[in-house]
């Protein structure tokens, strides 16, 4: 899978992409990122990318031609199976929508920023545009790196049990049972018994009741549909 990133603010993407997991699918070959900044098509040599709000609003907005330009550049190099902005007002972000980007070949992801961008970006390229939650960030550059790693994760190869992917939050409709590690007895707060029983039918079965059980206390909304 290849990413392609448009911000304007390159700098903020070598903590999140430089460590963990999405370094080693990187270093694997197994995903590609690539970071563009919009400044480098702006109009004039002070690198401005944008402009007062037609209608006398108040802030600024990101104009149309470096966006434009940037987009073009890349499609024009390759097909693109998506072009998604990161906006408040986009579809929110769950588990089936990172299932889905992950089979994709090439994305491109969007960051706007100020008061965001003009709108004839989103009417002529944005194939998608998607939220991480009914708040607002100063751009975004956070939401891109929260969605690029929700999709690089499940690719298949990036992390070392595959299988572990599965049994996140989420991906079959509820949420984590409660996990252990040793020692199984910790200043007499103890692991389940049926967790060290070696009985698999006995844990599958307390893994879903609990699944089930947070779930309803957590996130009954995630039931509604069950």
């Amino acid at each position: 899978m290849r990413i392609d990133i448009l911000t304007i603010f390159p700098e903020m993407f070598q903590g999140p992409f430089t460590e963990s997991i999405i370094k080693r699918a990187v270093a694997k070959g197994l995903t590609e990122i690539h970071i563009h900044n919009i400044r480098d098509f702006a109009i004039n040599k002070h690198k401005n990318v944008d402009d007062y709000v037609y209608g006398g609003k108040a802030g600024m907005v990101m104009m149309v031609q470096p966006i434009a330009d940037c987009i073009l550049q890349l499609t024009q190099e390759r097909e693109y199976d998506e072009v998604i902005f990161l906006t408040p007002d986009g579809e929110l972000l769950n588990q089936s929508i990172s299932n889905q980007l992950s089979l994709k070949k090439n994305i491109i992801l969007l960051c706007g920023h100020y008061k965001g961008i003009d709108e004839r970006i989103r009417e002529h390229f944005i194939t998608r545009e998607i939220s991480i939650g009914d708040y607002v960030l100063s751009g975004g550059e956070l939401a891109a790196a929260v969605l690029a790693d929700s999709i690089i994760r499940l690719i298949p190869g990036v992390l070392s049990d595959e299988t572990s992917a599965l049994s996140d939050s989420f991906q079959d409709g509820l949420l984590s049972p409660p996990v252990y590690t040793r020692p199984a007895d910790y200043n007499g707060w103890k692991v389940p018994n049926v967790l060290l029983s070696g009985n698999e039918k006995e844990i599958i079965n307390w893994n879903y009741t609990k699944s089930v059980e947070r779930t309803k206390q957590r996130r009954p909304d995630l039931l509604d549909d069950k």
